[in-house]
């Protein structure tokens, strides 16, 4: 495989990610962060630091909405719940691991 045909694949798969995401909003980023250390905004400075690193100007807020579909604080109303005292240890857990 070249790597035109790679880096086809990796976006294809990340555009699969995304969607993925999206139509699971009811997994929260805490949730994310607990079971697997990253969650959407993760992927939103990856995404940046990807831009940055090749020249490209995006800010984090233009990030985020790519990986959210919309801007951050219109998700954050939408979908975003508090977090519980179970999720706030687990979390808490994780980061001592």
């Amino acid at each position: 495989m070249n790597k035109s045909d790679s880096t086809e694949l990796e976006a294809a798969t990340f555009r699969r990610l995304l969607e993925h995401l999206d139509s699971h909003k009811e997994v929260q980023n805490i949730d994310l962060m607990i079971l697997a250390n990253f969650c959407r905004n993760c992927l939103g400075k990856w995404y940046m630091a990807a831009a940055e690193e090749r020249g490209i100007a995006i800010d984090y807020e233009q990030a985020r909405e790519i990986v959210y579909g919309m801007p951050y604080s219109e998700w954050k109303d939408q979908y975003q719940l508090p977090a519980t005292e179970k999720q706030l240890q687990a979390f808490a857990n994780r980061q001592k691991s």
